[in-house]
């Protein structure tokens, strides 16, 4: 961008500050009091949830609603929509506003009904071969006794299996909280991207401190251990790329957070056109297989 020029030899130096001012922030090694801060990012309570994306990134949205089986789950939403024209199925976890929309969403932890809507949605785009995005926003799993009553470990395990086997284009991005199974079950994808101020994990910060300490008010303590922030997940390669966000965070102007969502979904996507169904499964598959793997 430094070589584009502008009408009259004006720059777009705004501009460029503002990205220098971003990739210093991600390539700089996070410190405690940065990774808590994602911590607190994530959670705000004005940062944008699938819907208000939705909202912004795709024409023509046609929410699904119901697993087809035992009902329709509040916290996961599934449909179809055009992103800059090409058909996509999307699937997320929605948290919600207010305490009656909280309580309905169930604060965006998913029953197995959640993860069998979003099955039923992969089901329908390898059937009409459209690419699928998932966007994760999730303290985990609903982990109330119904929920495992109706299967809750099963429906997490299937809705993976459902994804590794997909020969569609699919791109995934935490765009808040990643917890544990409850995320993963809709993110086992060509492409993981995430959030700028985005957390992923395998337990809450509250939660490891509680089992380390039997203290959840060490939670800084333990995200300071285990760093769920972004730029150590993409060290750790187990995501593919961060999504930048505006300044200060993506609740500040929920608009730019979307267009700048929209530009590496889009990306992410373009590179996967064009890759035989069968290697994108074998590829995916090889990928999570080798997560965890030290020589």
């Amino acid at each position: 961008m430094k070589n584009v020029s502008l009408l009259g030899g004006a720059r777009l130096s705004g501009e460029l500050e503002r990205l220098q001012r971003q990739l210093d922030r991600i390539g700089a090694e996070p410190t405690d009091e940065d990774i808590w801060r994602s911590v607190q990012l994530a959670r705000h309570e004005n940062r944008p949830y699938t819907l208000d994306y939705v909202e912004r990134m795709l024409d023509d949205w046609f929410e699904l609603h119901g697993d087809r089986a035992d009902g329709d789950d509040g916290a996961m939403v599934a449909g179809l929509g055009k992103l800059d024209g090409r058909t996509v199925v999307l699937v997320g976890q929605q948290k919600g506003r207010d305490i009656q929309e909280r309580t309905r969403r169930q604060f965006g932890m998913p029953y197995p009904e959640g993860y069998k809507k979003a099955m039923r949605a992969f089901e329908l785009a390898e059937r009409l071969r459209f690419p699928v995005i998932s966007l994760v926003d999730t303290p985990g799993a609903y982990p109330g006794v119904a929920a495992e009553q109706h299967g809750q470990g099963g429906a997490i395990a299937r809705s993976q299996a459902e994804m590794a086997r997909l020969t569609v284009p699919t791109v995934a991005c935490v765009i808040g909280e990643g917890g544990s199974g409850g995320a993963i079950a809709i993110a086992l994808t060509d492409r993981v991207l995430m959030q700028e101020n985005a957390i992923y994990s395998v337990i809450s910060p509250e939660g490891c401190a509680a089992i380390l300490w039997r203290d959840a008010a060490q939670a800084q303590k333990a995200a300071a251990a285990f760093k769920p922030d972004a730029a150590h997940c993409l060290e750790l390669g187990v995501i593919d790329a961060i999504v930048p966000e505006p300044e200060g965070g993506a609740h500040t102007d929920h608009d730019r957070a979307a267009a700048l969502l929209a530009e590496s979904l889009r990306e992410s996507l373009d590179e996967l056109d064009g890759t035989a169904g069968d290697e994108l499964r074998r590829r995916r598959r090889a990928r999570f297989r080798s997560l965890g793997v030290f020589a």
